[in-house]
Parts: C-alpha cells; structure tokens; sequence
C-alpha cells in the first residue's frame, strides 16, 4: 500500500531538486508550490521570464505524488509537443502521454500533454466524473480568444473536483477568477502576480532611422534583437535591408556556416533565408516551413543570430533568448480593422525581452513612425534657422495611418492587461458530448449555461442556442426524448453512436466515407475524386485559395479578351471564377442528405477545393507549386495542409478502395512532404512509435535535424515522382510552352528550340497531345531501372505521347539520375530525345 501523501516531504524534494539543476526556486516559484502541495489553486500571472514553467513541472510532480492524472493544456500543437518531449525529459516516456486530436502516443499515462479543445470536450462528455485530479493550462490568456476562448472555460464550470494552476504573462485582473474557481472547487486559490522581473527591462523610443536604431542596438551590446513586424512580408523585407550592414563578426558568420553546413534548404525562400542566417540575420514567422522556423530558432538559442526580423510568433511559448525586443509599430491589422496594440498583445511581446539565465538586463525599444522619423531628421538638417524653419512642411501620415507614437507607447507600458472577457459558445458538439454523458441531462446544461462567466443576457441568448440544436437533433431522430409513464421523469439518450473526440479529429470524416461509396471505382480519376473528397473536410489553405482565384481570373481575361468581350461584362463574369471545386455539386447534394440524419455536422461544413489534385494534375513539385502561385510567404502553410491530407488520406480511406493509382497517389504525397521537410512527418511518426520518443529528443538538440530519408529508398513514391516529372513536359508540350520546357531542359542540352523542332516533327503526323487520364497513366510510361541498360546509377525512361490515332509511336526518352535525385530531395530527369520510336 503506497505512503500517504506528505505535502512538507513533497516541497523539499521538488525544491531539491529544482536547486540541484541550477534552478533554485524565485519566491513566487516558492510560493506557487507551497500553495500546489496545500491543495490550493493557484492562478499565476507572472512577467515573462520569471519561471512559470518550473512551476509546472513542480505541479505536475506533485500529482505524481499524489497518484492522481494531471493535464497540462497549451494552446497550440507545437508548443503542446515541446511540453510533452520537455516532460519526457524529466519523469520518463512511460510517465507522460500527449493527445492533440491528431497525435495520440501513451493516453493512459499519469501526466497527459493536450491542447485546450480536448480536455474541455472530455470535461462535456464525463463531467466530475472525468479521470483527472489536476489541470496546468498554460497561456491562459486565450481565455479571451473569440473563436476558441470556451475551451478554456469549460473545464474551470465542468470539473469541481479538480486543481487549477492557471498561467500566463497576462491575465490582468483575476479576483473574480480566483472567487469563482473557490466556490466551484472548494480549494483555497492563491493569487500571485505583480512580481518584478528577474530580467528587469527598460524601454525607449526610437526616433532614428531602424537601421541606425539596429546598428546601435548592435554596438551597444544589446543585440539579439527582435524586430517584430505585423506582417509576414514587412519582415522578410526589414530583414533583406538589413544585409546591408554588418550583423555579425566573421567569427560567428564562420560558426553559423560550419554548422548549417549540411542542411538543405529546398525553396526559393531557403535560398534567400541560407543567405540571411550566414550574415547573422534570422527570420521568423508561421508560414515559414516548420525546419526553417526550428533552425531560426537553434540558432538564436546559441546567440549566433544577432538580429532576428519576424511576426508575433515568437510570443506563445517559444524559449528563444532574446535581449531586445525592437517594435517597428504600435498597431496591427486584426483581420478586420486596423488599430492600436491592447496592452495585453504589448506586455506579451515586450515580455520576450531578456530571459533568465542568459541576461542581465532586457530592453524594449519601439520605434517611431516613419514619417515621424523623417520629419525630425529634416528639422534636425534645417537646424536653428527661422525662416526655414517656418518654410518646413511637415511629412503627413500615410492614408489610413491609425495614430499612434511616443504618449501611446508610454501608456502602454503603464497599462495593466485589459480584464479577461468570456467567450462562452453553444455548439452541436457540447450538446451531443452532454447527451453521451447521461443522467440529467436539461439539469447537466442548465447549469452550464446559466452558472458561467458571460453576463446574463449572453446566458439567456446561449439557453436558445442550446434549446434549438437540441431540436433539430429531435427532429433528426438522433436524440430521443423519453418520459416515465409511473414516475413522470423525462430522459434523454442518443440514438448513435459516437466516435471519441469526433468534433476534434477530421468530425467530417464519416461523412467522406459515405461519399467514398458514391464514386465510380471504374473510373479513371477514381483515385483523384477521392483526393477530391478528403480535401473537401480539411480546413481551407486561404493563402493557395487566393492564388488560384488569382491565377483562374487571369487566366480567364485572356480568354475573355481572345472572345472580344467587353471590358463591362469582363468584370461581370469575372465574378464568377473562383478556386477549382472538383465534384462541388456531389459533395453539395451528398452533404445536404447526411446532414439531416447527422445534424451535429452543423458545427462544420464541407469546402470543395482542389490543392493536392491541382499540384497533381499540373505534375509539379513542391517548389514548383509555391513558385507557380506566388506562395513564398506560405510555403510552411502548403506543407502543413498536405501533410494533413496525407494523413487523413492513410487513416480515413477504407484498405479495400485502395486501388494501385490511389496508392501511388498517397506514397507519392507522403514523399513529397517528407523530402520537403521531413520533421513534419518524422515527428507525426516517432510519436505515433513511443520506442522512438527518447531519440527525438536526442534529435531535438540538433542544430541541423538528420537528412530525410534517401528518395529512391522509396521506390513506389519515387517512381511517381519520376512519371509526374515527365508527364509535366507532355503537357507543356501539348500547350507547346516551348521557354517552360527550354528552363527545364537545357542544362541537359535540350533547349526550347530543340523541343519545337521535336514537336513540329510530331505535329507533321498527329494533330494533338493528349494530357487526360489515360495520357498519365503507367501504362504510356517504360521504366529501365536494370543500371545495365542506362549505366550505373542511371534509370532510363520512355514517356509516350496519347496521340488521337491511338498509334502510341512518338514520346520522350530521358534518363533519371538516382545521386542526384537523392540529393535534391526530387527526382532529376533529363530529356535525351523527342522522335518517333
């Protein structure tokens, strides 16, 4: 039988500890676990920097102890994942568990790792009696985030029996929290805020020009600095003008190229960020691909990058060193409006200034608005003469400037983090998860509606919310309401079965797998129309959206000016061109038919697009892709969704419509994923293997992460990508893009004007190039992989050409060269010949 649980015996072994890692507790580290190993809540709001992750670990620790499960939340999936290998590190792989709606590895464990959104779904569906003791939400300032702010909410009203530790760098004022978490847990709640810095920071602002305030910073020995910028673009830029001047000394510029000697930076964008990073410049934000934001990262960790320009992102939860945070403006655009930062978005970012263990001292600079700097450096030239001085006129802000400059950065700094706002939503799925629950179920939501955080009238507007979902689901069949003839009590029960978290992971993923049955497996695109229905459940890429109805309204001018239509109706039609939907009008009507026997779908719904098709059909890379649409700045965002396609295509697609095309087809995108960044699917993979947990932490002290696997070791994928390469030269020659196909082939000696003088050779005989189904199949592709047939490390090819006499006789002979193909991470074609066979 284990021993009791000794609070005294648990606080000196955790400050033990904790002192014997060179991390001895600050008091309000001290007192934050004493309050833990009482029993008590704690909402800790803290500056950043002062050790509010110690904390947690201690918290944790202390559930151990107790032999109760303890949930650490965070609100996105990196930093989950950071926690949970960080964790791994201190009680062991078999001690901690991580579940993200994507990612499950060791559930059961006593110390789970999770995003918000899954402890408050469970916290619906299991109510007090959810197997937890403890809760860490971290970053709880979300709290007040429109979209998602109710998964921090939920389970503060669903779990009474539970321990909070509440944390962040910004939560303002929490009295009324730490009321409201006492009376609904029956725990004592300890405040601790208002604690001074270990790092202290000093602010000013800067009227110089930023590349003289950055030098400055520089000589003063204040540098790494943040710049941060409020769009992706504004950084890549400042840092660009930047390389300008000297960053780093030929010493560090020699370490940073010695040790990122071995990646391989694989896009337009890697070429221009290897420059920057080897001048001691970084950039950071999140349409960066994840290997890139991680090298930034490693690097800035060693302090070899002395100016880093990037977005927010270094906000939530990254441990980057940084000494000076330099803000390029007080406003920011929100999706809506422009306007002034809150003070709750300044103290977050100011906070990343000077972090314990690597500085003395933390400084904030803002700089003054361009115009504002202009004028003063024109008065300062003018000097003490009257006349011009009367003569001077000022340089106005640019249209639409939203004021703003020294009095507001100054008030800024005084302002304490607006007061947190309750964002308190009513969904199908918490009605459905309080369903499952069982027992009183009206009792069960009344008081979830009615005992939460959101005024009166928001309660009241939340009840018929609630009311009205639950008939529609009534009226669906998929509640049934049921009353007791004897005793008059009325029960609810579900009619369906639900998956687990089935509002997390893909929640339309059944209704994919009705439609899956309604496509003609006979039919040559059969492989693509299933692509084309799980892109249509996964969240919109916005950015490639964009671009396509870009490319498409272009595309679609010069068609209507080939027409001689006129200007007036060119504008009308255009109107109408949007992204490609492929099978819009199935999905439609298929969604439209399970929505009335599934209404819990209306939380969601569906988004036909065609992303992984289009990349498909058009035969390109994934440089090729992001260079085609413009997409530089999102190329992170691309790869991010056609992992998620990949994955949803392996787990969601039943084994027995996985015919050899569709196969092709998902080997295919899961090698152009990982050969573009393969952390995105290593991580994905070593989670899903707990044996491999302890070497990706080895792996996450690497500068460099290991190279991706060679990619002829996957001879299926590569094949694919071998036939996608060739079948792009067939269909550019079928739109005789004689330059396109001269870019691609001339450092092999076949030129554009090679390949017209091919194509008019062919043309003397057939009047087209085919480019549908049947023209990309592997039946018009020989292969010689037999190295005596091409010569060592060569494979020879014959793509045929789909002329409209079906005589299958002209094509293309190229051979694929195998090193270089590993070594690009693509496969490497070169075209020897266009004739007749």
């Amino acid at each position: 039988m284990p021993a009791p649980f000794d609070p005294d015996a648990a606080y000196d072994a955790f400050a033990t500890w904790a002192a014997g890692r060179g991390t001895p507790l600050y008091p309000a580290q001290d007192e934050s676990i004493m309050a833990i190993v009482s029993g008590e809540n704690v909402i800790l709001s803290t500056p950043t920097g002062t050790g509010k992750s110690l904390v947690a670990v201690g918290a944790h620790a202390v559930a151990l102890a107790q032999g109760v499960r303890s949930y650490y939340t965070a609100p996105i999936k990196a930093l989950v994942s950071e926690k949970f290998f960080d964790l791994v590190g201190i009680f062991g792989a078999e001690n901690v568990g991580m579940v993200t709606g994507d990612s499950s590895v060791n559930p059961e464990a006593p110390i789970i790792c999770a995003t918000a959104e899954i402890l408050a779904n469970l916290a619906l569906r299991e109510g007090a009696e959810t197997p937890v003791g403890q809760v860490v939400m971290d970053e709880f300032h979300f709290y007040a985030e429109p979209d998602r702010g109710w998964a921090w909410q939920v389970p503060i009203l669903a779990l009474p029996a539970v321990q909070f530790v509440l944390m962040s760098a910004t939560l303002g004022d929490v009295d009324w929290l730490a009321t409201d978490l006492s009376r609904r847990t029956g725990r004592e709640t300890t405040v601790i805020t208002g604690v001074d810095r270990p790092v202290p920071l000093s602010y000013s602002y800067a009227t110089t020009p930023i590349q003289e305030t950055v030098e400055e910073l520089l000589q003063t020995q204040r540098a790494p600095v943040y710049i941060v910028h409020f769009s992706q673009l504004a950084a890549i830029e400042r840092a660009q003008a930047l390389s300008s001047i000297k960053v780093a000394s030929r010493e560090v510029r020699d370490e940073i190229a010695e040790l990122i000697g071995g990646f391989r930076f694989t896009t337009a964008f890697g070429k221009t960020l290897s420059r920057l990073i080897r001048m001691g410049i970084g950039v950071h934000h999140a349409g960066m691909l994840p290997k890139y934001r991680r090298l930034v990262e490693r690097l800035a960790q060693r302090g070899l990058l002395k100016v880093i320009c990037g977005t927010d992102t270094l906000g939530v939860g990254i441990n980057v060193p940084i000494r000076t945070v330099l803000l390029s403006a007080l406003t920011k655009y929100d999706g809506i409006r422009m306007r002034q930062l809150t003070a709750r978005e300044f103290h977050q970012i100011a906070g990343r200034a000077g972090r314990a263990g690597y500085d003395t001292a933390g400084t904030v600079v803002v700089q003054a608005p361009e115009h504002e700097t202009e004028n003063l450096k024109a008065l300062a030239k003018i000097g003490d003469d009257p006349k011009k001085k009367r003569k001077f006129m000022r340089k106005r802000a640019p249209e639409g400037f939203v004021s703003w400059g020294e009095p507001s950065f100054e008030k800024l700094i005084a302002a304490e983090p607006e007061r947190l706002t309750s964002q308190l939503r009513v969904t199908h799925a918490m009605v459905l998860n309080t369903i499952a629950r069982g027992g009183d179920v009206f009792g069960t939501l009344r008081a979830l509606l009615e005992d939460n955080h959101e005024p009166r009238a928001k309660q009241r507007e939340l009840i018929r919310q609630a009311l009205a979902i639950y008939r529609t689901l009534r009226t669906a069949g998929v509640v049934r309401q049921i009353t007791d003839d004897t005793t008059g009590e009325v029960s609810i029960r579900l009619t369906v079965d639900l998956q687990p978290n089935f509002a997390l992971n893909q929640p339309l993923s059944p209704f994919a797998l009705a439609v899956y049955d309604l496509l003609d497996e006979e039919s040559p695109s059969f492989a693509l129309d299933v692509v084309s229905v799980t892109e249509a459940i996964l969240d919109d890429p916005r950015p490639v959206l964009s671009a396509q109805k870009f490319v498409a309204r272009g595309e679609a001018v010069q068609a209507m000016k080939a027409e001689g239509i006129e200007y007036e109706q060119r504008m009308e039609l255009l109107e109408e061109v949007m992204h490609p939907k492929p099978l819009e009008g199935l999905l439609g009507e298929a969604f439209d038919t399970y929505r009335a026997s599934q209404p819990w779908i209306g939380d969601f719904d569906i988004a036909p697009k065609s992303v992984v098709r289009d990349m498909y059909e058009r035969a390109m890379s994934f440089g090729e892709y992001i260079a085609f649409y413009k997409l530089a700045r999102s190329e992170g965002l691309v790869l991010r969704y056609l992992s998620d396609a990949y994955r949803t295509l392996r787990s969601t697609v039943p084994d027995e419509l996985k015919n050899d095309d569709l196969l092709d087809l998902i080997e295919w995108l899961g090698e152009l994923v990982r050969q573009t960044d393969s952390s995105v699917l290593d991580e994905w993979e070593s989670l899903i293997n707990p044996d491999a947990v302890l070497e990706a932490l080895d792996d996450e002290q690497a500068v460099v992460p290991p190279a991706p696997r060679l990619l002829t070791s996957n001879p299926r994928a590569f094949r694919i990508l071998v036939r996608n390469e060739l079948f792009r030269r067939v269909s550019l020659a079928a739109r005789d893009a004689f330059d396109e196909l001269g870019e691609l082939d001339a450092a092999a000696g076949f030129g554009a004007d090679r390949w017209q003088a091919a194509m008019d050779d062919y043309y003397d005989v057939h009047d087209s190039v085919g480019i549908g189904p049947h023209a990309r199949s592997a039946a018009l592709l020989i292969l010689e992989e037999d190295e005596k047939v091409a010569g060592p490390g060569l494979w020879r090819a014959r793509q045929i050409f789909d002329d409209p006499a079906g005589d299958h006789d002209w094509g293309i002979t190229a051979e694929i060269d195998l090193a270089a193909s590993n070594e690009a991470g693509v496969a490497v074609v070169r075209v020897l010949a266009v004739d007749q066979l």
